[in-house]
């Protein structure tokens, strides 16, 4: 355990400085050439730069190679190539806007490298009740966990800080959870997505400087995805996430098919004249998370995000519980 020490102190410093000293270069980059979108909730014409993809990824390579020069696994290997495959999709959409389709679809690749290179076991564990061992359904899960965790984290990006804040969340959760369950590596290798979410959710946060775009939400959530497989903890995983699932869940339910954000006329929120979030009565607006939170009557976007924090912290604590309940089984 303590030589592992100095690989996790050293990873996530890389980690966190990578993505907090190059975003401010990032941001100056954008508004040179004019990449910016208008913030939808904010009652000033205000423009903010995206995507922060890039300096998102670069945190996660430069922190994942110096953990491969100290373990050298495939697992490592196959965390940066899925995550840089899911940057690659969403920085495409980030310059056109594609189908509803391309993403969950695209992202079936970005789960190859994790089959490829080996790095899973086929089986499931449950809390309580052991593992099950399902070797060809377990390709299955593999190829769809990624395009599910990726477009999750990219569904919940809809206000300042919210994507990068959910992330710390849920990343250092699910760190927390392995190290419960004795998966010392894989807990060291989790654990700069965490920093990196950090240092990018300073520039994220309300005001944003910077939006993360499909480019950086989906290799989040990309990374995400392919630590639970590789650390055998899909279901606590998916405990951590659960904000973030009944959010996409509910998107799809209401508009029966998948469509990209930005092509959805109805919107599920508005303004109050003092700007502050409210529910729409339009009928064919999605229900999402932040709408149905929005019931009891108008928040500010501020207020709202915190909603969504407690959530994250509450499913959080569930996922460390289930984490205990599955080392009882060990």
């Amino acid at each position: 355990m303590t030589e592992l020490i100095i690989p996790s102190i050293v990873s996530c410093v890389v980690a966190f400085f990578t993505v907090y000293l190059t975003t401010p270069y990032l941001i100056k980059f954008l508004q040179k050439r004019n990449l910016a979108v208008p913030d939808m909730n904010k009652k000033d014409h205000v423009m903010v730069v995206r995507p922060g993809g890039p300096s998102i990824i670069a945190g996660i390579i430069t922190s994942e190679l110096v953990l491969y020069g100290f373990f050298q696994t495939n697992e490592i290997l196959a965390i940066m190539i899925t995550s840089f495959i899911a940057f690659v999709i969403g920085y495409v959409d980030d310059r056109k806007v594609m189908g509803g389709w391309f993403k969950p679809v695209a992202l079936v690749i970005a789960s190859t490298p994790i089959i490829l290179l080996g790095a899973y076991t086929p089986h499931l564990a449950f809390p309580l009740f052991g593992t099950v061992q399902i070797p060809a359904l377990y390709l299955g899960l593999v190829i769809f966990m990624i395009p599910i965790t990726g477009n999750t984290i990219n569904s919940i990006d809809v206000l300042n800080g919210v994507a990068s804040g959910f992330m710390i969340i849920a990343s250092f959760s699910l760190s927390v959870a392995l190290f419960i369950l004795q998966n010392y590596e894989i807990a060291i290798i989790s654990l700069p997505l965490g920093f990196i979410s950090l240092a990018f959710y300073k520039y994220h946060k309300i005001p944003s400087k910077i939006f993360p775009g499909d480019s950086g939400a989906l290799t989040l959530g990309a990374m995400y995805g392919a630590i639970a497989i590789i650390g055998h903890v899909e279901i606590i995983a998916a405990v951590a996430l659960l904000p973030a699932v009944i959010n996409s869940f509910l998107f799809l339910s209401s508009m029966k098919r998948i469509v990209e954000h930005r092509q959805i006329k109805g919107k599920p929120v508005e303004h109050t004249d003092d700007f502050k979030l409210k529910a729409t009565s339009d009928k064919t607006a999605p229900i999402t998370l932040v709408r149905l939170i929005l019931v009891g009557g108008p928040l500010s976007e501020k207020q709202v995000g915190y909603v969504i924090f407690k959530l994250a912290i509450f499913s959080g604590i569930l996922a460390i519980i289930t984490a205990f309940m599955m080392r009882i089984t060990l």
